[in-house]
């Protein structure tokens, strides 16, 4: 075997080990809670040794983290929301029509990943101190992700005159939020598709003239 063969063995290995100790933690934080999971039934659950988890994010916290980011992501990719392929070609798109129905339907995609989790994590926020730091309060990467999207929209054939980027960004951040997802998919039994068609025919008038 050559010498680029095992190293990417190795490194097929380690992501294979890292994705699957993501999973054993994404199942035991929501069944039981972050704080009543400790690393050894992490460690169990994913067939490792503790200190491989130890070795490979550092502690449980960088754990959590890690979760929620991939989560978001999609995948273990170190690619953020705005470099993203649906991101990049919803803001690629023509008018602020095709935009918005692109920018909705990948914002729904995402929210149907992190759903599962996003009770677990406002609760361990609330009860961890060091957990809730993770997430700064003056730091807001999703209305960050959403006023980038408005900048274009607003610019773009078919928006509706007079609506300020920063208007824009206030209703993609409103009404593309996981608490309304939640509210419509989980608590009032919507499908995502539905979610998704309600959001986006609310949203178009507001934001689009034709």
């Amino acid at each position: 075997m050559t010498d680029v063969k095992r190293v990417n063995k190795r490194t097929e290995k380690a992501a294979e080990t890292r994705r699957g100790i993501l999973e054993a933690a994404r199942d035991l934080f929501i069944d039981h809670g972050y704080g009543a999971t400790n690393m050894q039934d992490v460690a169990a659950r994913a067939g490792v040794a503790v200190q491989t988890i130890y070795f490979v994010f550092g502690n449980k916290r960088s754990l959590l983290k890690e979760l929620v980011d991939v989560t978001i992501a999609g995948d273990d990719e170190p690619v953020a929301t705005m470099n993203r392929p649906w991101f990049r070609d919803a803001l690629a798109a023509a008018t602020a029509d095709a935009q918005l129905r692109a920018h909705v339907r990948g914002t729904r995609e995402i929210l149907e990943r992190v759903a599962v989790i996003t009770k677990m994590v406002a609760t361990a926020a609330a009860t961890d101190a060091d957990v809730a730091q993770l997430w700064p309060h003056g730091e807001n990467p999703r209305f960050e992700v959403h006023t980038a999207a408005a900048k274009a929209l607003v610019a773009k054939p078919g928006a509706r005159p007079g609506v300020s980027t920063e208007t824009a960004a206030d209703l993609l951040y409103a009404l593309l939020s996981t608490e309304l997802y939640l509210l419509f998919v989980r608590d009032r039994g919507w499908s995502p598709e539905q979610w998704e068609q309600w959001t986006y025919n609310t949203l178009r008038p507001q934001l689009c003239s034709t």
